[in-house]
């Protein structure tokens, strides 16, 4: 069985989108993870620890019509350009898919996200792809959560977590650190 594993930075109350800013941003605070706060770069160490256990990337289809024009020719994003990726959208056309940056498979629905978590295999990663992310929790199929945790509030985006009255999710914390611009670093575990 394969792992699902979300990655992606967080401001403290939650919000997710618009980290790095640019078009379609829905709320003004868009590229907060850049704006007035000091650079310390042990703060991205998760970042470069996660390519080891990379096996396959998976995006919803906002995020992957936002990062396949992009990623292919980034250097910080390399390692990546090669690996099975998936791309979670009932809209999503094959004719769309970006050629040049890997196998690409096209997902319908959760069911087939939970198929293809039962197949061999190492562990996928979700970047971005928050309501994407908040479908897999409700359907209890993200295994851990690799954040940053970024000290703002910005009190409008999207959130990583829904807030349907469902089952409790127990974590379990498995790695943190801090560091001294304020950014916390945390890996929970889903308790089976």
């Amino acid at each position: 069985m394969r792992d699902l594993v979300y990655t992606g930075f967080m401001s403290l109350d939650g919000v997710v989108d618009s980290p790095g800013g640019g078009p379609g941003e829905e709320h003004r605070s868009g590229g907060w993870v850049f704006k007035d706060l000091e650079f310390v770069p042990e703060a991205w160490s998760l970042k470069g620890e996660e390519l080891a256990d990379t096996t396959a990337l998976m995006f919803g289809r906002r995020s992957y019509e936002a990062f396949a024009p992009v990623w292919p020719g980034s250097e910080d994003h390399a390692d990546y350009k090669d690996l099975p990726k998936y791309v979670v959208s009932s809209t999503l056309s094959d004719d769309a898919l970006v050629d040049g940056w890997g196998p690409t498979t096209i997902l319908r629905s959760t069911g087939d996200v939970a198929a293809l978590k039962q197949g061999e295999g190492g562990a996928i990663f979700i970047h971005g792809s928050a309501e994407l992310a908040r479908r897999l929790s409700d359907e209890g199929l993200i295994d851990q959560y690799n954040l940053l945790v970024f000290p703002v509030l910005l009190g409008a985006g999207k959130s990583l977590f829904g807030r349907a009255d469902r089952d409790k999710h127990m974590l379990t914390l498995r790695e943190s650190e801090s560091y001294s611009n304020g950014i916390l670093k945390v890996i929970y575990d889903v308790k089976r």
